[in-house]
């Protein structure tokens, strides 16, 4: 292998002895007149690129060609950095000099993170679109499986830090993932060289491999068609099936749950079921509260309390949960329900969501109260803003439920679609798995 210093270079030759007159010959051992054995091992006419180099695509061909002019030209700038035998960092160098007819220089890697390094090296030199980014994403979150441990170092990134590090979206490398395990080594590359998008190629994984490679080869106004095609069918079952699920619940829900609330609750905790949707034109699903649990209009919300025979003391507090898009509706239904308005407190996701006008990363807990209802303790208060990453879909932090406790230790309280049941708390619901208490209502995780 030649290195930067090269170990094949002429040795100088050896001095001549002076010599004084004649001398006898000097007695030579056999030993010493048998010329050692020097196995010659033969370099590689190419290294094999390294998992981590292999991530990004390589230029295109007439690059590389004129890559390998200017190396014959001006010679090689930059040795090609090898780790454990395997190209690093440089496989359009060896290719370029192999194919100008040039011996390649190479070196060692030194450094202790291979993966930024990589990463530095080929997001500064590249203009790569955002599917080939996921790409590059899916293989660091897949970097484990097959590679030596001893040399990972911190490749072993979760879906969410590798988004981070190539600047897309958690939902972009999923995409990839699902290409990585589904998609025709032709869709792959396609992806990689930029023809097809990672949302088409996630649709296209759908389908066999050989219907896949066919349609790859097809222009790109026909690939983008039959994938939109592929996500709008895909899109239509799925909806179906989860409006029948949704509807048995809903119903199942309704017969279970009681008609009536028989005891007053000064203390209402509530996280509405909101009906509200939008449909995502990229990869055609629905962003929908629907897609999960079973909704209500906001008039039925409204309705609610006179439905189930106001179970609201005269002097009480609400804690109601809105989103943004639903901050209005969620006044309306503070006003039907007998309450003023008073602060809020916030819920930071930790992870930005959807939106149109900004990214969604948190909700609002509106606090209402009717009456002379005692706010909480001086210095007893939480901050407003309380920052914990989002679970399941809906799903709300046990902080905000433990402080309303700490509040209001020995005071009944009430807990409306509620998803699981609270020790020391009644609650309402219509979802089925009912769980009976000692008030009469009914638990269920909605």
């Amino acid at each position: 292998m030649t290195h930067v210093n090269d170990p094949y270079s002429a040795a100088p030759a050896k001095a001549k002895r002076p010599v004084k007159g004649k001398l006898a010959p000097v007695k030579t051992s056999k030993a010493l007149k048998s010329k050692p054995k020097v196995k010659v091992v033969a370099e590689p006419e190419f290294y094999p690129a390294h998992p981590l180099a292999d991530m990004f695509p390589m230029i295109d061909e007439p690059e590389r060609i004129l890559l390998a002019d200017d190396i014959a030209a001006h010679g090689q700038h930059e040795p090609i950095l090898l780790l454990e035998g395997m190209v690093l960092d440089g496989r359009n160098r060896q290719w370029a000099c192999r194919h100008a007819g040039v011996k390649p220089v190479y070196a060692d890697y030194t450094g202790a993170d291979p993966l930024n390094f990589v990463l530095s090296k080929n997001l500064h030199r590249r203009h790569l679109t955002e599917s080939q980014r996921a790409m590059v994403a899916a293989s660091i979150v897949d970097w484990e499986r097959g590679v030596n441990q001893n040399t990972a170092g911190t490749a072993n990134l979760p879906t969410r830090a590798a988004a981070a590090k190539l600047s897309i979206s958690e939902r972009a490398v999923s995409a990839a993932r699902r290409v990585r395990d589904h998609g025709a080594p032709e869709l792959i590359d396609a992806i990689r060289a930029g023809k097809v998008s990672i949302h088409a190629g996630e649709a296209l994984s759908e389908l066999q491999h050989e219907e896949q490679c066919k349609i790859v080869r097809q222009e790109q106004k026909q690939i983008v068609a039959k994938a939109k095609e592929i996500r709008t069918h895909k899109q239509r079952v799925r909806h179906a099936a989860r409006l029948i699920k949704m509807e048995a619940v809903a119903r199942h829900g309704s017969e279970t749950a009681p008609d009536k609330v028989l005891q007053k609750y000064p203390v209402i905790y509530a996280d509405p079921p909101w009906k509200f949707g939008v449909r995502s034109e990229v990869t055609g699903r629905e962003k929908s509260a629907e897609n999960h649990y079973p909704t209500m209009d906001t008039a039925d919300i409204c309705a609610l309390f006179e439905k189930i025979g106001d179970p609201v003391s005269q002097d009480a507090v609400l804690f109601l949960w809105a989103t943004n898009p639903m901050l209005p509706q969620a006044m309306q239904v503070m006003q039907a329900w007998g309450f003023t308005y008073i602060h809020h407190w916030i819920w930071d996701k930790q992870v930005a969501g959807t939106g149109y006008w900004g990214r969604d990363r948190h909700e609002l807990l509106l606090i209402g109260r009717r009456g002379d209802v005692a706010a909480p303790l001086m210095g007893t208060q939480p901050e407003t803003v309380y920052c914990e990453k989002k679970g399941r879909h809906s799903a709300k932090p046990a902080y905000f439920a433990e402080h309303i406790e700490k509040f209001y230790p020995d005071i009944p309280k009430l807990e409306i679609f509620c998803r699981s049941a609270r020790s020391g708390w009644d609650a309402w619901g219509y979802e089925a798995g009912a769980v009976g208490d000692s008030h009469g209502t009914v638990s269920h995780e909605y």
